[in-house]
């Protein structure tokens, strides 16, 4: 992969989230141009108390000095302070990002196993009654709202049977340490986890099939099974390499998406997540955090977005050439 390419892509996501900076100023003052009237609506407020506030929060000043000061604060990653907990976003966000990423890379990694074996089963028994199964199954799961699906299993698993907890990431009256904590937590993570997992895994499956089906048809396969290789072998060492392409790369763009499009399933299973901080800011509402929380998730889409490029042109070198 040359260094002309590779500075061809930083340059552009670059490019992109300087534009996304600077959006992401405009936009929450056009949504909200009094935010110390919001922030305290109902309260009587002194022109002295209004002007003190509005010079705390860093609204005072003309609009061009507003940006100005936001982009110095944003590139020293200070977005500010929480309009709600009066803490620094940037420590709002650390303390919700790690059950967001553990959420996220679970059910991530499941979607992917389940809906590539789902695939390639799929693609390998076409037209019989697996190929008409599976894919009936991946289809129905992957035009299923993750929200709705979470309320089906928040629903039936764990109000109804009670085999798993209704919310949170830990028990609030347990004590446990150490192992039990680490139990405690994984038994919350369930269903949440397996929501994401089911929703997605339907995209995987039926990437994985039409990608498989696309290679069977290749000549080098057909000469693999005239040499008298077992069907086994042409598949594993043949045809599932090559139609891993599309899906690897969709798995590193997807990874960006879900990471912000969780709100809706931190939000019915009150996973403290940054899924649940957004949809909380939204209350407010909070603009320091809504607008450090849709920095993050643009950013994660961008260089996600930017992994799937170089990850693309370094499997399929006719990308660098194109």
């Amino acid at each position: 992969m040359s260094a002309r390419f590779v500075t061809l892509k930083v340059l552009g996501s670059l490019a992109t989230l300087a534009f996304v900076v600077a959006f992401n100023f405009f936009l929450f003052r056009v949504v909200d141009t009094d935010p110390v009237g919001t922030l305290f609506r109902g309260r009587s407020l002194t022109d002295g108390q209004r002007a003190e506030l509005t010079r705390q929060f860093g609204l005072d000043g003309s609009t061009a000095e507003q940006f100005v000061d936001y982009v110095k604060q944003t590139a020293s990653l200070n977005f500010g302070r929480s309009y709600k907990t009066n803490q620094p976003v940037i420590d709002e966000i650390g303390a919700a990002a790690w059950p967001t990423i553990a959420l996220v890379g679970v059910s991530t990694l499941l979607s992917t196993i389940f809906g590539l074996l789902a695939g390639i089963a799929a693609a390998w028994r076409r037209r019989t009654r697996t190929d008409y199964a599976l894919t009936s199954f991946t289809m129905a799961t992957y035009s299923m709202p993750d929200f709705w699906l979470g309320m089906l299993l928040l629903t039936g698993l764990a109000v109804g049977l009670g085999w798993f907890p209704v919310g949170g990431i830990t028990d609030p009256n347990s004590d446990a340490t150490g192992l039990a904590h680490l139990a405690d937590q994984a038994k919350h993570l369930v269903l949440p986890a397996l929501t994401l997992t089911v929703a997605y895994l339907g995209e995987y499956a039926l990437v994985m099939r039409s990608s498989m089906l696309d290679t069977m048809r290749e000549d080098y396969l057909v000469l693999a099974r005239a040499k008298g290789l077992r069907d086994a072998l042409v598949r594993n060492r043949h045809a599932v390499p090559n139609a891993l392409l599309p899906v690897v790369t969709l798995v590193a763009i997807n990874f960006g998406f879900v990471l912000s499009g969780a709100i809706a399933v931190e939000t019915i299973f009150s996973w403290p997540g940054l899924g649940l901080a957004t949809y909380q800011s939204l209350q407010g509402p909070d603009l320091p955090m809504l607008q450090g929380l849709f920095l993050l998730f643009s950013a994660a889409v961008i260089l996600m977005n930017l992994v799937a490029d170089l990850l693309y042109a370094y499997l399929d070198p006719r990308v660098r050439t194109a």
